[in-house]
């Protein structure tokens, strides 16, 4: 039945690339409700003719979250997560249409993530193909807000990362071939300083100089970073100050951190606060807060087990998948906060997304394909043969 699945991706590659130009000649930037919920339609229609009941949750300013599920005979719940939002506005599609060049083929959207879209449907195909519907439950997920930072759909992904018993992320694979099994928890800090004005020529001595206490705070927070424990901190904006001749009274600073355990963010975390207890200027006081931007998605035993049915498939298919850890986000982070097996990097390979040479490698589709189907099927088989 392996060989069989290999097989008939091979016969369907001209079908996908056909797919995949439509797909890439619809814009569906982040903020255009209309144009994502084209990528939806067109998403529902074929999830549909495949026998899957596709439930649409609308947002009053974005696109649709889709979710399609199917039930089979045997037992697993196999998440297929993905996004239908691009970064890229509307007409840089018509401007940029697919084309190849080699083996690498271009276009807005090609990796990030409409490649990948696309493999979870042809490995879903795959199976239907060669007859295997052995698992409990196939559920096709995509939210339209990956791309920024105006979340809605998070409760989403994780109401439905709850009902699963796996999630495989249809994320590119890296431009080596690696697949994601590690990614940092991110916070998102805030630090403000309040000093007091003066007349920077005629009495700066009775001014309290808020920008240069926060000077000084940003060089003791880079410090902070340590690549030993693979931490890393960025000060990333400074505002403050009124008019170049008054000394300044407030300033503010935003920054990250960014660690690959929950533990390792609240040692960041305390460091973070500890910096600011210590005054940097007389009469200049802080105020810090933070926010959690993305939770980590750790290494599990469970997610070691993937990584290695992904190696192993892999290999047996003559090319590489090998684990990787990134200080990137991505939605895989909640699914992985609910206590879910998640593995990310699914789709084709390729790279440079969100830019102008973005790729996939044409020879990468049917591996690719064909290793997320194999995933699919040995996952719902250990677990029919569990409840056997």
């Amino acid at each position: 039945m392996n060989a069989e699945i290999y097989a008939y991706l091979e016969t369907r590659l001209d079908d996908f690339l056909s797919d995949l130009a439509l797909l890439v000649s619809m814009d569906s930037y982040s903020f255009d409700k209309e144009d994502v919920n084209h990528v939806n339609d067109w998403l529902e229609k074929r999830l549909n003719k495949m026998g899957f009941t596709v439930v649409r949750h609308p947002n009053e300013k974005f696109g649709d979250d889709l979710a399609a599920t199917r039930n089979g005979k045997g037992a697993g719940r196999l998440m297929l997560l993905g996004h239908t939002d691009t970064v890229y506005p509307h007409g840089i599609a018509a401007q940029r249409p697919l084309s190849f060049q080699g083996d690498k083929i271009l276009g807005p959207g090609v990796g990030d993530m409409k490649g990948g879209l696309l493999t979870a449907i042809y490995a879903i195909e795959a199976l239907d193909a060669v007859g295997f519907d052995n698992y409990g439950e196939i559920i096709y997920f995509t939210v339209s807000d990956e791309e920024i930072d105006e979340r809605h759909a998070v409760p989403l992904i994780r109401e439905i990362s709850r009902r699963s018993d796996v999630a495989l992320t249809l994320e590119g694979a890296r431009a080596n071939g690696d697949i994601v099994v590690a990614r940092k928890g991110v916070r998102s800090f805030v630090a403000e300083a309040f000093g007091h004005p003066a007349h920077s020529g005629v009495e700066p001595e009775k001014g309290h100089h808020a920008i240069l206490a926060l000077a000084h705070q940003i060089i003791a927070l880079q410090a902070l970073n340590d690549p030993v424990d693979q931490i890393s901190l960025n000060v990333g904006v400074i505002e403050g100050g009124q008019l170049r001749n008054i000394v300044p009274a407030y300033a503010r600073i935003h920054f990250e951190a960014r660690a690959f355990t929950p533990e390792l963010l609240e040692r960041i975390t305390k460091q973070v606060y500890e910096v600011f207890e210590r005054e940097t200027v007389p009469g200049v006081t802080f105020k810090v807060s933070y926010s959690e931007a993305m939770p980590p998605m750790p290494r599990t035993e469970a997610v070691a087990a993937l990584e290695a049915m992904a190696g192993r498939i892999a290999d047996e298919l003559g090319f590489n998948a090998k684990g990787a850890r990134t200080g990137g986000a991505g939605d895989a982070s909640f699914v992985a906060d609910e206590g879910v097996p998640v593995l990310d990097g699914l789709g084709p390979q390729g790279g440079l997304d969100h830019g102008p040479d973005e790729y996939i490698l044409k020879s990468s589709i049917v591996p690719r394909a064909t290793l997320l189907a194999r995933m699919l099927k040995e996952f719902a088989e250990q677990k029919s043969a569990e409840t056997a």
